[in-house]
């Protein structure tokens, strides 16, 4: 599947996250304070299991009635500016990976039927619509860790139709028995911490539980994205292609965007080995210079939640004294390349960041973040 690039330039009304450290002011201060979510838990949750690296909301993620992760999500909402969410003009997208299937493990351990009210993702989609008040015209998006990208693009594209004032792209991936399971099956979540773009013997992953949001409008912001790269390679069900194409085709598309500006990137960096070194390979080559960090060492990784937790995490740290990033926390020498940045640095000198993201399937997704 080809590259894809949209040049749409999108005003962020406002956008913030949720992590175990709290919102993007208080992750970007815990971040810049060298802290880890990360603790070693049980991947089966009170079932047991070999200890492996989750950032969980709440410290535990076995999921009750209602869901653990709707107290959460809901007191977050509470952040979004009001608005008539979900009416023809302010639609509403909900990206995630997860949705309910927690509560799809916990049937079949207890058979309480009460839990499939909110395991299928229509049904966790009705039950937050529901809980926060919005109306009926919402999109619904999931692509493994692309998936918050592609519902930021998909709202700049209504909004460059004309067919919206302002959209919400909203969030929520907590994590699970079951997808932790998963990812444990793979050998990727094991019991070592992640260390993002560290050239090791073996790789690891962390999991965490994160949400966000973004209010996108067609009028002029202080910060707007300006391109959206898609690319999918559809080359196998988890791995990339080895020779780094998939990733190659996506970041020319934004290579091409921020041509002569000075730029840092925020990678997507969880802690494999062949897909970090791809990722920072490919970077290093088409954006010389520019720096390159990774948050999932610290908040582990928010799966299909991830592109908007951290673009909200970038935004608040931009709007710090001095716009302080901070760096690839877990990061330990020796990095694939020479543009790995484990220690914080001041972003005022750059005029742009490329936000990425890379999925199961050699999917890939980049943006363009500009800030006055």
């Amino acid at each position: 599947m080809t590259a894809h690039a949209d040049t749409l330039a999108t005003g962020i009304a406002a956008c913030d996250c949720l992590t175990p450290f709290g919102d993007g002011e208080a992750t970007v201060s815990a971040l810049l304070a060298g802290r880890r979510a990360l603790e070693m838990r049980p991947v089966r949750g009170r079932d047991g299991g070999d200890p492996v690296p989750l950032a969980l909301i709440g410290g535990e993620m076995d999921e009750e009635i209602p869901p653990r992760w709707l107290a959460p999500v809901r007191e977050f909402a509470k952040r979004i500016p009001a608005e008539c969410w979900g009416s023809a003009r302010f639609p509403v997208v909900i990206t995630s990976s997860n949705f309910g299937v927690g509560s799809l493990y916990a049937f079949t351990r207890d058979r309480d039927p009460r839990h499939l009210r909110h395991g299928p993702p229509f049904a966790a989609v009705e039950l937050l619509r529901a809980e926060l008040g919005w109306g009926p015209n919402v999109h619904v998006f999931s692509h493994a860790c692309v998936t918050a990208h592609l519902g930021l693009a998909h709202a700049a594209r209504l909004l460059a139709a004309g067919m919206a004032e302002q959209v919400l792209v909203f969030s929520f991936d907590f994590v699970s028995p079951f997808v932790a399971g998963g990812f444990h099956s793979l050998k990727i979540l094991n019991g070592a911490m992640p260390a993002p773009f560290s050239a090791r013997e073996s790789g690891s992953i962390g999991l965490g539980d994160g949400a966000g949001f973004a209010v996108l409008a067609r009028q002029k912001a202080p910060a707007r994205i300006e391109t959206h790269a898609l690319h999918n390679e559809m080359f196998h069900f988890t791995g990339n292609q080895p020779d780094g194409a998939g990733f190659a085709a996506c970041a020319a598309e934004v290579a091409a965007a921020v041509r002569g500006r000075r730029v840092w990137i925020k990678g997507h960096g969880t802690g494999t080995l062949e897909a970090g070194r791809l990722e920072a390979e490919t970077f290093a080559r088409v954006l010389p210079g520019a720096p390159l960090v990774s948050w999932k060492g610290s908040l582990g990784h928010t799966l299909g939640s991830c592109g908007l937790v951290e673009l909200a995490v970038t935004l608040a740290a931009l709007r710090r004294p001095l716009r302080t990033v901070p760096g690839t926390l877990g990061a330990v020498e020796p990095f694939f390349a020479g543009n790995v940045a484990a220690a914080p640095f001041s972003g005022s000198d750059f005029d742009a960041v490329v936000l990425g993201s890379n999925a199961f399937g050699g999917a890939h997704a980049a943006m363009v973040l500009s800030i006055e």
